[in-house]
Parts: C-alpha cells; sequence; structure tokens
C-alpha cells in the first residue's frame, strides 16, 4: 500500500481525496498556484508546494513540474482527481517512466476513450447502440456541413477530446451552422487543446443516464448502477442522482452490461463512467466514457456503501477487486446539486469575488463536498463551484425532503450563486413525479429571470432584522454624537426608523425599545408588533414573536444589508448621504457614447469590429473567455463603435470597459 500520494488537482475534489488517504493512514501531498496559497486543500494536507502562476496553464497544468515535486516530496503515486491532467494521456505515460503509479486507467484505455469518435467506434464492435452521427476523420467545414444535412437538423457539435459542455453547441438551422461550428472549435482548443469535433443528431427530451464501473488489474470488471444526470445548464450537470426513476430492472441490467462489454473491450483498468442517452421510447445509446472519477460520485457512493476513492487506491496499488456483480445492491435514494458561484439570470455567468460567509448545511443524510470556506475566493482562473450538497433518504420522497431542508438552511454571503435555481428545481412538481429530461430548465421556464426572483416584496422577517442589526449595531462611542449616532435613522419621540429599498419599492421601518427587552417594531402602515431579538456568531439573528422563532443570517455591506432566510437572500438598499461631489456635477451634461463592460474577468478571444464601424442591433462586438466558456459582447442597440480599448489574447478585469460606442 502507498505511504504518500501527491494529489494533482484543488478545491473539493483534492480535499475529498485526502479526507480517504487520511482514513487509510496515507500522508497526502498538495500542490497550489499563488491563486491558492491560502486555500483549504492546502490548508489540509500534510505537505504543500507551490506550483506557478494562477492560470492553470502556469500552474495544475505542468506534468512535468508536478512529477518532480512527486518525485521530491516521496509521494509513491499520483492521483489526479477530475479536470486539469485527469485524462491527459501524456502525463499517465510521464508518471510510468519516473517510475510513479497514476491512480486512474492506463494511458491506452485513456487514449481510446478519450477520443469520442474512436470511443464510438468501439462501443458499436461490442453491439452497443450509438446516436446516429458523423464522426468521420475529415474536419472540413463543407464535409461537416453536408454531413450535418444528411443527419438532419436539429443536430449537436461536440468536442471529440473533451466534456463538461464545453466545445458542444446545438444547431437548428442550415444558416447557424459554420457559426456555431466556428464557436465549438475555439471553445474546444481552449479547453482541451485539440479543435477536433463530431456530429450526433440531437435527440428530443432525452435523459442522461451514466454508470459507474470499476476494474481491477486481475481482469475483475463490474458496474456500481446507474446515475441520472439529466437536469443540465449549458450542457454541464448540476443536478445528478441514483437511482433513475426511468430504468426498470431489465433496463439497468442491460444498460450495465453494456458498459461492463465497452470497458472491458477497451481494456479498462480503476474507475470510470460510461454515459448514455435515454430516448422517450427508453433506447439507450452510448455517448462516451470519462476515464477519471466523477463529480457526481457521491451519489453513488451513498446508495452502494462504498468509498470509490478508497477503491481507486486499492486497484492502483494492485489490490484484487473484492467485489462481485451480485454483491452490488444499491439501497436508498441519493441526490446531489452542484452550487456555483454564478447568476442564473445572467445567463450563468460566473460570479467572482471573496466568499464573505459560506455556512454549509448539515443533519442526518446530508454530505457537503467543498473545498471552499468563509474568506475563500472565488477568481477567474477556476470553476466557480462553491459545493456539492448531497443527500440520501430511504426513497426518493424522503430524499428530495432532505435536499429541500438542506438547500434551505444553506447561506452564502459574496457573491452571486445559483441557489435560488436549485431551490426552484427541487421545489417543481414535475421534479417531484420524475420529468426529469435535458430541457428541463427550458420547458418549465426555470432560465427566465422572473422565476427565480426571490419574491416581489421584502419579508417582514428580513426587513425586522435588518432594522434591529442595524439600530444595535451602532457603537457606543458614537451615541454621544447624535448626528453620527442616527446616521439613515430618523427619532420620533422614543421611535426610531429607516427606510430600505427593494425591488424598487420603499420600506419604512420604525421601531422602539420597550422595557420587557422586547421592540415594537412596525414596517410602513403595519400592526406594529412586539418582537425579542438575539444576535449570534456567524451573523445569526433570531426574532421571536408570540413565542414562534425565526432564524436569519444577516450581513451589513457599505450600502445595503443583506438578509438570508430559508436560503433565500435578500438585498436591502440602504439611503445613503448626499454626494458632494454629484451634487456639483449635476446637469453638467451627459456622455453620449455607451460604455460595453466585461461581465467578469476573462480573457478577450476574438474582437469583431474596429474603430469607427456601424454596427447593428444585438451584433456580436467581442468574445470574451472566462473558466473556459464563452462569452459574447453584442450591441445593445444600432450605432457607431467609437473605440475597442483591447485586442485579443488581453486580459480583462471584471467591469472593464471594452468597447464604447456611439448612439
Amino acid at each position: 500500500m502507498f505511504k504518500k500520494i501527491l494529489i494533482a488537482n484543488r478545491g473539493e475534489i483534492a480535499s475529498r481525496i485526502m479526507a480517504t488517504c487520511r482514513e487509510m493512514g496515507i500522508a497526502t501531498v498538495a500542490i497550489y498556484s499563488e491563486a491558492d496559497r491560502a486555500a483549504r486543500h492546502v490548508r489540509e494536507a500534510d505537505e504543500a508546494y507551490e506550483i506557478g502562476p494562477a492560470p492553470a496553464s502556469l500552474s495544475y497544468l505542468r506534468g512535468e513540474k508536478i512529477i518532480e515535486i512527486a518525485q521530491q516530496s516521496g509521494a509513491e503515486a499520483i492521483h489526479p482527481g477530475y479536470g486539469f491532467l485527469s485524462e491527459n494521456t501524456a502525463f499517465v505515460e510521464a508518471c510510468e517512466s519516473a517510475g510513479i503509479v497514476f491512480i486512474g486507467p492506463p494511458a491506452s484505455a485513456m487514449r481510446l476513450m478519450g477520443s469520442k469518435i474512436a470511443a464510438k467506434q468501439l462501443a458499436t464492435s461490442v453491439n452497443a447502440p450509438t446516436i446516429p452521427g458523423y464522426n468521420g476523420e475529415s474536419q472540413d467545414d463543407e464535409i461537416l456541413l453536408q454531413e450535418a444535412l444528411k443527419i438532419g437538423f436539429p443536430v449537436l457539435i461536440k468536442a471529440s477530446a473533451g466534456g463538461g459542455g464545453k466545445g458542444m453547441r446545438e444547431v437548428h438551422t442550415r444558416g447557424e451552422f459554420l457559426e456555431q461550428l466556428a464557436g465549438a472549435r475555439r471553445e474546444a482548443l481552449a479547453a482541451f487543446g485539440d479543435a477536433t469535433v463530431f456530429l450526433e443528431r440531437l435527440i428530443v427530451r432525452p435523459r442522461h443516464v451514466e454508470l459507474q464501473v470499476l476494474g481491477d488489474q486481475h481482469g475483475t470488471l463490474i458496474h456500481l448502477g446507474e446515475r441520472e444526470c439529466s437536469i443540465q445548464r449549458r450542457h454541464q450537470k448540476i443536478v445528478e442522482e441514483s437511482p433513475s426513476v426511468a430504468l426498470t430492472p431489465e433496463l439497468r441490467a442491460e444498460m450495465g452490461s453494456a458498459a461492463v462489454r465497452i470497458a472491458q473491450a477497451a481494456g479498462y483498468v480503476n474507475a470510470g463512467t460510461m454515459e448514455f442517452m435515454l430516448d422517450a421510447d427508453r433506447h439507450f445509446y452510448f455517448l462516451e466514457m470519462n476515464t477519471r472519477l466523477q463529480v457526481e460520485h457521491p451519489v453513488t457512493e451513498l446508495v452502494t456503501g462504498l468509498d470509490l476513492v478508497r477503491h481507486q487506491i486499492l486497484i492502483a496499488s494492485g489490490e484484487p477487486l473484492a467485489l462481485k456483480q451480485e454483491e452490488i445492491n444499491p439501497r436508498g435514494h441519493a441526490i446531489e446539486v452542484r452550487l456555483y458561484a454564478e447568476d442564473p439570470t445572467q445567463s450563468f455567468l460566473p460570479s467572482t469575488g471573496v466568499i464573505e460567509q459560506f455556512s454549509p448545511p448539515s443533519g442526518p443524510g446530508v454530505r457537503v463536498d467543498s473545498g471552499i470556506a468563509s474568506g475563500d475566493e472565488i477568481s477567474q482562473f477556476y470553476d466557480p463551484m462553491i459545493a456539492k450538497l448531497i443527500v440520501f433518504g430511504e426513497n426518493r420522497a424522503a430524499a428530495i425532503a432532505r435536499l429541500r431542508i438542506a438547500l434551505a438552511d444553506t447561506v452564502v454571503f459574496g457573491v452571486t450563486t445559483n441557489l435560488a435555481l436549485l431551490q426552484a428545481i427541487a421545489e417543481h412538481p414535475a421534479y417531484a413525479e420524475g420529468q426529469t429530461y435535458t430541457s428541463f430548465l427550458e420547458e418549465h421556464g426555470l432560465l427566465e429571470p422572473g422565476e427565480l426572483n426571490n419574491a416581489e416584496n421584502a419579508p417582514t422577517d428580513a426587513l425586522y432584522a435588518a432594522a434591529l442589526l442595524e439600530f444595535t449595531s451602532q457603537p457606543e462611542s458614537r451615541e454621544r454624537n447624535p448626528w453620527r449616532a442616527l446616521g439613515p435613522w430618523r427619532m420620533f419621540g422614543e421611535t426610531r426608523g429607516i427606510t430600505y429599498t427593494y425591488q424598487d419599492k420603499d420600506y419604512r421601518v420604525t421601531l422602539a425599545p420597550e422595557q420587557s427587552g422586547a421592540w415594537r417594531v412596525r414596517v410602513n402602515e403595519q400592526a406594529a408588533e412586539h418582537v425579542t431579538y438575539t444576535s449570534g456568531q456567524e451573523n445569526v439573528i433570531l426574532l421571536t414573536r408570540d413565542h414562534r422563532q425565526t432564524r436569519l443570517h444577516v450581513l451589513r455591506q457599505s450600502s445595503t444589508t443583506l438578509v438570508n432566510t430559508r436560503g433565500r437572500v435578500f438585498r436591502l438598499a440602504r439611503p445613503q448621504p448626499p454626494s458632494i461631489e454629484g451634487s456639483t456635477h449635476s446637469g453638467a451634461g451627459e456622455h453620449v457614447q455607451k460604455a460595453l463592460t466585461a461581465p467578469m474577468a476573462g480573457t478577450i478571444v476574438k474582437v469583431q469590429v474596429q474603430d469607427g464601424q456601424e454596427v447593428e442591433p444585438l451584433q456580436v462586438l467581442v468574445i470574451l473567455t472566462a473558466m473556459k466558456m464563452e462569452h459574447t459582447i453584442a450591441a445593445p442597440h444600432a450605432g457607431k463603435v467609437r473605440h475597442v480599448l483591447y485586442k485579443e489574447g488581453d486580459v480583462v478585469k471584471g467591469g472593464a470597459v471594452l468597447v464604447e460606442m456611439d448612439e
């Protein structure tokens, strides 16, 4: 057995692997970029080594440097996690040449299954069904277009070397094919260093079902059941569960048999995942194989009771797999959701910044895998996932009920998250009914901004909590100066008041202390209530009214107060003192040009206009890439480009002005 393992990764998966290593008595070595110097996975390791600057290409993708650190530290094996070098055959071969064990499949199997084209051909050879499409060698634009016409629209363009939705584009008409093809290639090249694509028929309303396989070095290969990962955004999974409501025992056995046949034909060893598409008639089609540990592996662990990382390590050390297919009897139901720092109302734009507070849920049947803690930063350089929330129940209904509570108990301040979207999914009747198709978000309007707004009106409890915190947090030293002490407050006898703005509505909150220690609080013209208020650690406020208790999290910022109640964040704007500078310059004339800014930090990959050019409404001006995804900056109206401030290849900060336009 290994005595020391280097984890060639970061974030939650590095922490997850370290947890199993500690249980097995194996020392761990972390690597980190300059941006991750104080990251959680670094703090949890037995040893840690800096690997390079923040960009992954200069740090986590430096295979030679990682092997050098493994040798320096005395690590006998390297676990790649997922992403980065986890499916890089050159890295696997370099580990082998250096006498270091790679915890994963052999390079030959990885190379074969890493090509989606070759993998589909292999699947066909063992009588596993595949989706009709084109996976020939030609990458000529016109040939690909003609093949798309043969397949019939809609078609799906997919990167041969990748996954995670990167380099994948849906095309519904001939006219948009070449533009989408170019975009898919750019994304594939940026993410995987390979612009090769292939085509598939786009199946309408499919389910995405995958089978976990596990094989040792002695010829034993089994599957551990399925995970359904149908609910996705941008072709990336956000909800995963096991078992799938769509599979019968017979269909599960048939898909499992196909998965094992493909893996055996590839000479596969260690943990891997066979991904299938399931159509409305319950016909399944092989899509691809992920030759690594999956993000969603915890749901399989919960229903089987197995630690997949532990088995990966045992297999890599040469141990025979001490499991037989007939011994795999999953029980209960598990669901995982991915909590991201992103804004679902803004095309899932990643949200960068410091996590001012992260309070994950806890309780029976709740598991949280995370590499983030309060005070950590979400940067432009890496995936914006904050945590994976995983729940387990005796059946699907129990698991969904537990998921709803776990989401309501989750608190994140500092960045925008997809928490409201996850709650909307968990609470949707169609989800409870198991109507989980890849088009779930679109079908139920959950991508519409209005569907995810917290509420039309600010909750009374949120207003109470904000006002009480505002009043009681005034330092005693400031009370000696009534003008400073009052700030935005106004005094009415014993009563003080403050006005908050939410969703363009004003809410006047007045309160007065009572001799009992309670407060008399009122919002606008509502009847006053008697409220007891207690504040605690981690910004917790407990309100009590008629013995009814409400627990909220409140965070005061420079001009707003954030209140989290049952997982929903309400941003209450506080009145600000008049700006002398603003008053002085008011009416002095305004700019007639429109400044188009970068929605987040990233790299300019395409500039499609030049100074002085006339443009039409919604014409694409600049393409920005961040976290390996492309974001387009389009003209908001017809006009003339006054000035393009950056060129292709430039790295820009969030909020940077990219293009100035004249009306």
